[in-house]
């Protein structure tokens, strides 16, 4: 799915990549949009992980928190050479018109994704690190919806162009540091 998308993956694509019968597969899966979710909510949870190696990291003001993600998804994206993106983002477009079942589940998980963004942006506006003119919450909403289309600007051009424009913009504006 990360190569093809949700839509150019079959069922056949599935279990020819998996070595294992189709029958194999509608015994452990419903149907495809069944698989697709236990894909997508096994993606959030590394998700999850490199949210929480960076924003958990106490040494680190809140802000280089929200930057030392940035740079670790970073990292892993170049590691992909800038060919492959977020899978969140990718079903988001492609599935999600198509799928009430994975619209929902897309939407749970921006709601969970974007709590301990907005935590953070929390302590940082309370640490007097950045203005608090906008709700936490309605600035991880902005952060994780920008983040997503500078990654999908990076697939589109396969460099990392998108992404350090955007971490730049964001850290000179909206998260600017306070004196």
């Amino acid at each position: 799915m990360f190569q093809s998308g949700y839509q150019g993956t079959g069922v056949r694509d599935i279990c020819s990549a998996a070595g294992a019968p189709q029958g194999s597969f509608t015994n452990h899966f419903r149907s495809k949009e069944a698989f697709a979710r236990e894909v997508l909510d096994r993606y959030f949870a590394h998700v999850k992980t490199a949210v929480s190696e960076a924003l958990n990291d106490k040494s680190l003001t809140p802000r280089q928190r929200l930057k030392r993600y940035l740079d670790i998804i970073s990292g892993r994206l170049e590691g992909d050479r800038w060919r492959r993106g977020c899978l969140i983002g990718d079903f988001s477009l492609e599935a999600s018109s198509h799928s009430e079942f994975l619209r929902e589940r897309l939407e749970a998980i921006f709601q969970e994704w974007r709590t301990p963004f907005a935590e953070c942006i929390a302590e940082a506006q309370a640490a007097g690190e950045i203005d608090s003119k906008f709700d936490p919450v309605d600035l991880a909403e902005f952060l994780l919806a920008s983040w997503e289309g500078a990654i999908l600007r990076m697939k589109v051009e396969q460099a990392p162009a998108a992404l350090e424009r955007f971490k730049t913009i964001i850290f000179n504006t909206v998260f600017k540091e306070q004196k």
